[in-house]
C-alpha cells in the first residue's frame, strides 16, 4: 500500500493501527511496531477504537451498503479519509465527515492534511455528526418502519402473494430440499 509510506515520509512519528477481524497470518506478518505498522486484529470495542484515533483510514476497494467502520467513526467523531468506494450511499447529500481519494498519492495527502490541520479536521469531525443525525438517527424513521410493519401483519397474505422474490427463495428451498432427499436416497441405494 502505497498511501501508508506515502504518510510514514510526512509523518514518521505517527502509527498506524490496523484493525479487522480475522486476520490471516500473512497480514500478521506485516505487524512492525518500529516502524509504527500495528496490526491489531479483532476489535473488542470498536467505539473505543475510534476515540483514541485521530483519523479513520478506509481504502475500500470493494464493498456495498453502509460501512460499519465509517459508521463507527461518525458516531465517535473521527473523521476519514476513504475511497469512493467506501463513500458509496453513505452521505446522500451532505459533505463527508472526510476527503475521498482514490488515488494512492492523494489518499495520502488527505490523510497528512486531515491529521495535521486542525480547522480541517474539526469541520469534517461536525460533518460527521450532522450525518449521523439527520441520516442514522433511528427516531426519523421508526414510525415509518412500524406503520409499514403492521400494514405487512394486516395484510400477510396479499403481501405474500406480491412478493415474488419470497416466492422465489421459497420455492428454491423446497426444491434444494427436494434434490437433497433424492440425492440420499440414491446414495443409500447403493
Amino acid at each position: 500500500m502505497k498511501f501508508v509510506l506515502l504518510i510514514r515520509k510526512k509523518l514518521p512519528q505517527v502509527e498506524m493501527h490496523i484493525y479487522g477481524a480475522y486476520a490471516s497470518e500473512k497480514v500478521l506478518q506485516l505487524n512492525n511496531t518500529k516502524e509504527g505498522f500495528i496490526i491489531k486484529g479483532f476489535a473488542e470495542n470498536a467505539n473505543l477504537v475510534m476515540q483514541n484515533a485521530k483519523v479513520c483510514l478506509a481504502p475500500l476497494r470493494f464493498g456495498a451498503g453502509l460501512k460499519g467502520k465509517l459508521i463507527d467513526a461518525m458516531l465517535n467523531g473521527t473523521p476519514a479519509v476513504m475511497t469512493s468506494i467506501a463513500a458509496e450511499g453513505m452521505f446522500g447529500g451532505f459533505e463527508p465527515n472526510g476527503f475521498i481519494a482514490d488515488d494512492a498519492e492523494q489518499f495520502a495527502n488527505k490523510a497528512i492534511e486531515l491529521y495535521t490541520n486542525k480547522i480541517f479536521w474539526n469541520g469534517k469531525q461536525k460533518n460527521g455528526f450532522i450525518i449521523m443525525n439527520a441520516r442514522y438517527d433511528k427516531q426519523l424513521f421508526i414510525l415509518d418502519f412500524m406503520f409499514k410493519l403492521n400494514s405487512i401483519l394486516n395484510n400477510l397474505q396479499i403481501h405474500r402473494l406480491d412478493n415474488f422474490t419470497g416466492q422465489m427463495l421459497q420455492h428454491h428451498t423446497i426444491q434444494s430440499t427436494k434434490f437433497m432427499s433424492k440425492w440420499i436416497e440414491e446414495k443409500n441405494k447403493n
